[in-house]
């Protein structure tokens, strides 16, 4: 069974940085497009950044120039650094991957469990 585990959440300060993982792993052909969401208290989900297999990139207006999304393809895995954290970036974090599923026909989206991002003095 395909599954995607985050890590890398947790406290910063204002201005401080951090780093999330989210590695699929199962029954795995391939793995297409890899993304970022977020969801604050009482806001509807969000699109963080996103990635091709081959590196091409997109990223909210509110991440870029603050947040790199990269991946390393041979792990399945995905990654979002993150800099110059403010208050306004505090939510949970999930990942996204568009998935071939050896066990399943076709490709599906996937989802991570999620991962808590605070930013606080």
């Amino acid at each position: 069974q395909v599954q995607l585990v985050e890590s890398g959440g947790g406290l910063v300060q204002p201005g401080g940085s951090l780093r999330l993982s989210c590695a699929a792993s199962g029954n795995i052909r391939n793995v297409n497009i890899m993304g970022w969401y977020r969801q604050a208290p009482g806001k509807q989900r969000e699109l963080v950044a996103r990635i091709t297999k081959s590196g091409s990139t997109n990223y909210a207006d509110s991440a870029k120039g603050r947040f790199t999304i990269s991946r390393d393809n041979a792990k399945n895995t995905v990654y979002l650094q993150m800099n110059s954290l403010k208050p306004e970036d505090t939510a949970i974090y999930y990942c996204k991957a568009d998935i071939d599923d050896a066990d399943d026909e076709g490709y599906s989206d996937y989802w991570g469990q999620g991962t808590q991002v605070t930013v606080s003095a």
